[in-house]
């Protein structure tokens, strides 16, 4: 942790539950529920580098806690929104059974469910309001999610912008089957369609993206 030294874990130890503290706020009004914030695992802290934030732990195939996301609750002209410290190579899981997927080689049938994969923390939680489990990659690549992923298929609901369609077509290249799950039309991210559009549309636009067959990414 800049500043302090502390090591990811030991950082997030400290933290506190996120029930009663302006992270509760912060995410209630993203349109998360306290409770899915609670089951993702989010905790509060009021000082992470210097301002308060809400943290999530992020997670190798193994489950071990590699690195910690702080999403900052609120930001000036040229601060930045989150920061990330750890070495990498995991990723923030909301809500999937891991142990039927992070080892290729455990002797786990792949799941009925869609593996989805999304850039940010409230991209995820937003799904996960909707009844989608999914990961969050942060923006950093985990080494291990192809050897994950080989029975499964991935569906990579990034951004419905330029960036997100260059991070989609990176992990296209880099994993085995694949589909696209953008953002409903006029929305950026999943948590603006949930903001925008609520609930039960993002949840309706997601049963039908994901029924359907003419999503391949060649």
């Amino acid at each position: 942790m800049p500043g302090s030294g502390e090591r990811p874990a030991k950082r997030f130890a400290l933290a506190l539950p996120l029930a009663g503290t302006p992270g509760q706020d912060y995410v209630e009004r993203r349109g998360i529920p306290l409770a899915v914030a609670h089951a993702a695992g989010l905790r509060f802290d009021p000082d992470w580098a210097g301002r308060p934030a809400v943290l999530v732990a992020l997670r190798d195939h193994a489950d071990a806690m590699v690195s910690v996301h702080g999403r900052y609750l609120s930001t000036l002209r040229g601060q930045d929104k989150m920061l990330t410290i750890g070495p990498g190579g995991g990723v923030v899981d909301i809500g999937e059974r891991r142990e039927a997927w992070h080892d290729a080689n455990d002797g786990h049938d792949a799941l009925d469910e869609p593996l989805i994969l999304v850039e940010g923390l409230f991209d995820a939680l937003s799904l996960a309001v909707c009844g989608c489990r999914c990961l969050a990659t942060i923006g950093r690549w985990a080494p291990w999610l192809p050897e994950a992923c080989a029975d499964r298929l991935a569906w990579l609901a990034f951004d419905g912008n330029r960036p997100g369609e260059h991070e989609a077509a990176v992990y296209a290249a880099r994993l085995s089957r694949v589909r696209r799950l953008p953002p409903p039309p006029r929305c950026k991210d999943w948590n603006t369609a949930l903001c925008k559009r609520g609930r039960g549309e993002v949840s309706r636009w997601l049963r039908e993206h994901l029924a359907a067959v003419d999503t391949a990414i060649p």
